[in-house]
């Protein structure tokens, strides 16, 4: 399967996915596994809630697959401004009736395509990095870097190679870069989904020249912080 192919299977998938994506998140229906999963899942998002705040506080931050709005909402406690952006316009709609916030404006558009046309102080981006084709992985930082201020950083995070993140019923991820997703219809698709290690990747934005980090919350989740190359 070609790049564009999958891509437009993916963002397919994630169209058709929208009302039922937030599920995923907060360990509901197929996601379910448990009070002692969800209390541990739930511990680590705090851990990245809270090295979040004092990046995003009072900025101008450019939001990357917005989706449904679990982040947006963070951020909009936070942030002074913030520019919402994603491909699918159900989750768009999702976003927007969840967050009536004055500081937040929303913008559909295909991410690979798509070029700032302002700067921020913050570009944060959540669970999308995984889904960037590794051959469209530089052009995708420099994107960011164009969307940063002299002395502006992103902030990202992302899944770790973990079984118990998936649905009950999903096939065994892997790291083939691709995995296969059901829908609680059951319709089945093919995306994009790349598992890295946190110093691995680290190490790679550091020789694009990017300064900064990227840590674990222990078993489910990445996140990282990294200033923009001068």
């Amino acid at each position: 399967m070609n790049d564009k192919n999958i891509l437009e299977e993916q963002l397919t998938y994630y169209r058709a996915r929208a009302p039922e994506y937030d599920e995923w998140f907060m360990r509901t229906g197929r996601y379910d596994r448990g009070p002692e999963h969800r209390a541990e899942w739930f511990s680590e998002v705090a851990i990245m809630e809270a090295a979040l705040e004092p990046v995003i506080r009072d900025k101008h931050v450019l939001e990357l697959a917005c989706g449904t709005g679990r982040w947006t909402k963070y951020l909009a406690r936070w942030a002074a401004s913030i520019l919402a952006v994603d491909a699918a316009p159900e989750a768009l709609q999702i976003n927007q009736k969840q967050i009536p916030a004055e500081n937040v404006e929303y913008l559909q558009a295909d991410l690979f395509s798509w070029r700032p046309d302002r700067i921020f102080d913050v570009v944060f981006f959540s669970f999308w990095l995984s889904h960037v084709p590794p051959e469209r992985f530089a052009p995708f930082w420099q994107t960011v870097s164009l969307a940063l201020e002299r002395n502006g950083c992103v902030f990202f995070m992302d899944s770790l190679f973990e079984q118990a993140s998936t649905a009950r019923d999903h096939v065994q991820i892997d790291k083939s870069g691709f995995a296969e997703r059901k829908l609680n219809d059951g319709r089945e698709f093919r995306i994009v989904k790349v598992f890295y290690e946190p110093v691995v990747l680290e190490r790679r934005l550091r020789e694009y020249g990017w300064h900064g980090w990227v840590r674990t919350t222990g078993k489910y989740f990445f996140y990282g912080c990294m200033k923009r190359p001068s």
